[in-house]
């Protein structure tokens, strides 16, 4: 994973998600694509190309967000996710994959791709979250998520409203690590466990060593036991919180408008 890809930008949602086209003349058709909003983005699917949609699901739709895949570092990281669930048989990841036969649905086809893909290298290392925006397409994936890979189920959490409960959380805060008792002095804050009743504070490399522990291979933590409340711990989610905690407000981002796979369509 090289610097561009494993730095994220504090607070983003970087998604990459999976269209169900409701129309009865195509029904079944499926678009998979990058948002930073899945709300907004729909809407431009369904809007058209003049509203921003993308050219392949222009004047097709209605379209059903059904899924997405979120927790992904960057914008990069989830490009490169997007790119290979759209071009399987082109990824030098999913060799292992075969292609789609007559008898399976684009729908099968691709949440069998997906189950695929979590289950690969590198995406398998990442803090990822399987998100169903839509109960009524809801399937289990053949094989399951790995275990550090939860399940949710509606919309995104909206960032401001973590922002604000890790600021109200911090207040009273101490300025030493738990683990090393030096002071914390990390630019974007240290890790603080998001249990209510649990006041650990640590750096982050601090943190990561005591993870790494039960890892002793790896450089970066997928989960961990807080050394404090004892309760289970996933990294990806403490990193997330530490950046929504320390963002100052900006505007959202019009990635998913003029990225490089929508540029390819025209």
């Amino acid at each position: 994973m090289g610097p561009a890809e494993g730095a994220a930008r504090p607070g983003r949602f970087f998604g990459v998600y999976l269209l169900y086209c409701l129309n009865p003349r195509n029904r079944g058709r499926v678009y998979v694509g990058f948002t930073v909003n899945p709300a907004r983005r729909v809407q431009q699917h369904n809007g058209g190309r003049k509203k921003g949609g993308a050219w392949r699901t222009s004047g097709r739709g209605p379209w059903e967000m059904v899924l997405v895949v979120h927790g992904f570092p960057s914008a990069v990281a989830a490009l490169r996710f997007e790119w290979a669930w759209q071009h399987p048989s082109a990824s030098r990841r999913l060799v292992h994959v075969g292609r789609r036969v007559r008898s399976e649905t684009s729908f099968a086809f691709h949440l069998r791709v997906l189950a695929a893909m979590l289950r690969s290298p590198p995406w398998v290392r990442l803090p990822l979250t399987l998100r169903w925006l839509c109960p009524d397409f809801c399937r289990d994936l053949c094989p399951p998520p790995p275990p550090h890979v939860p399940l949710a189920f509606g919309p995104p959490p909206i960032p401001q409203a973590l922002k604000d409960c890790t600021q109200a959380r911090d207040q009273g805060a101490g300025d030493q690590c738990t683990l090393c008792a030096c002071a914390l002095q990390d630019e974007e804050g240290p890790l603080r466990c998001p249990h209510p009743s649990c006041s650990l504070q640590a750096h982050v490399i601090c943190l990561a060593e005591e993870f790494l522990q039960a890892e002793p291979g790896q450089l970066v933590p997928l989960e961990g036991q807080c050394p404090r409340c004892k309760n289970s711990l996933l990294w990806g989610d403490l990193i997330s919180l530490c950046r929504m905690g320390s963002e100052k407000d900006n505007d959202d981002s019009d990635l998913e408008e003029g990225h490089w796979t929508d540029l390819l369509e025209t």
